[in-house]
């Protein structure tokens, strides 16, 4: 949908080029000519809720509850491997099955109506040019040109092949800054991963000072609130840079179930909640008694998390620039809607050119995936797995903070008093 609403945007810039524009509608049948129709990107931006100043075309909220794929299928692509994973990733079958997966794969499918443009102005042409220029029948024969005042369309190969450089490096740029994106969202909860072990692991260990003998009941209370904040943060990340539609009532749900309902509900009424939890976690770690120094190397973890929350704000607001995606977008969607003009003669050895039209199909189908791989990767978010990274790091923060005291205690009361307090 982004290369047919570029291209329009493109084609209607001057008289000359809405002429172009309305040729190209009339090649294709009546229920493919949306893909070019303008969308109402404003009006959508202004129905829903929570909508930011950025007008990023959002898609009308019903396609989000109807579409498989495409924006509907980001949710089912957020892969955790382990090791059976793996092992199929590598198996020697893997070319096979990637191959009949094609008609399942949403990526494919939400290209269907930029392919359909490309193959039906290739079936177009190949129609057109036997009307003008003659045609051989299934026996064989030659037939002379049925509308003989028409010359046939047809475009040198010269002009795409200096082009195609230029579009690759549009396209690896395209991808790779979009690939950049997604690996630095994803080292920014792997930082989450690896700070939250550390501050909870910290946290246990050092609880405690100079020897003071530890109330296990007043201990196992503080360690228990480091956990759940510390869980409570990455939770409300994650709904933070979640759709709302999506995540916001499952957020509750599990705010409501894991803390109390005074805490549940000071982050729930924040107006930025992981900032709310970031400052509860401030509270709970201040509250352990130990050296004031060890309280400054937990708390570093937390400035940790600042920046990865920080971080992954600024890849959510800010896109690659909007111009570079549109003229990439403009420049493969013309450079490919013109190729079945320039790939006419070249197929002239097959029957009536008509190999063309699958090759264009092909052709299309694989350029086009390429931008919209690109697309996917932009925003990693919604294709993360951050719901199992929030599951993961609450059941660590559980797990260590569970061995509070054990083997510490009696080492520390031989020092001081010899008496154990467990």
């Amino acid at each position: 949908m982004i290369f047919c609403r570029s291209l329009h945007n493109f084609l209607n810039k001057t008289p000359k080029m809405k002429f172009l524009s309305a040729l190209l509608l009339l090649a294709l049948s009546p229920t493919q000519t949306t893909a070019f129709a303008p969308a109402n990107n404003h009006a959508v931006v202004a129905a829903a809720p929570f909508a930011t100043s950025l007008q990023m075309s959002p898609p009308a909220p019903e396609s989000l509850l109807t579409e498989t794929y495409g924006e509907g299928g980001r949710k089912y692509r957020r892969t955790v491997y382990t090791h059976n994973e793996w092992i199929k990733h590598r198996s020697s079958d893997r070319f096979i099955r990637n191959i009949s997966s094609m008609i399942n794969s949403g990526v494919y499918k939400s290209l269907g109506r930029e392919v359909v443009a490309t193959t039906a102005i290739a079936t177009f042409l190949v129609v057109f040019n036997a009307l003008t220029g003659g045609y051989t029948d299934f026996d064989g024969v030659q037939h002379e040109a049925i509308i003989s005042s028409l010359p046939q369309l047809t475009l040198p190969l010269t002009p795409f092949t200096l082009l195609s450089p230029s579009l690759g490096l549009l396209l690896v740029f395209r991808t790779n800054s979009s690939y950049g994106r997604w690996d630095e969202a994803r080292k920014f909860w792997g930082l989450n991963i690896n700070h939250t072990r550390d501050l909870n692991r910290m946290a246990t260990a050092w609880y405690g000072h100079d020897g003071i003998p530890v109330d296990p009941t007043l201990r196992a209370e503080h360690l228990r609130q480091v956990s759940l904040m510390t869980w409570a943060f990455v939770r409300s990340m994650k709904r933070h840079l979640s759709p709302p539609a999506e995540d916001e009532e499952a957020y509750v749900a599990e705010l409501n179930a894991r803390l109390s309902p005074e805490q549940a509900q000071a982050i729930i009424a924040a107006a930025h909640r992981p900032n709310r939890a970031l400052y509860d976690l401030s509270v709970a770690i201040d509250r352990l008694p130990m050296h004031f120094m060890r309280k400054n190397e937990i708390n570093k973890n937390l400035s940790i998390f600042e920046d990865t929350l920080g971080g992954s704000e600024r890849l959510l607001s800010s896109p690659v620039p909007l111009f570079y995606s549109r003229h990439t977008a403009r420049f493969l969607s013309t450079w490919l809607l013109l190729l079945p003009f320039a790939m006419y003669e070249p197929f002239k050895g097959s029957w009536n050119h008509v190999m063309e039209i699958p090759a264009i199909a092909l052709a299309s189908l694989f350029l086009f995936g390429i931008e919209e791989l690109a697309t996917q990767l932009e925003e990693p978010f919604t294709i993360l797995p951050m719901q199992g990274f929030c599951d993961k790091i609450g059941a660590n923060c559980d797990e260590i903070v569970g061995w509070r005291g054990q083997g510490l205690d009696e080492y520390v009361n031989e020092m001081y008093d010899g008496s154990p307090t467990q």
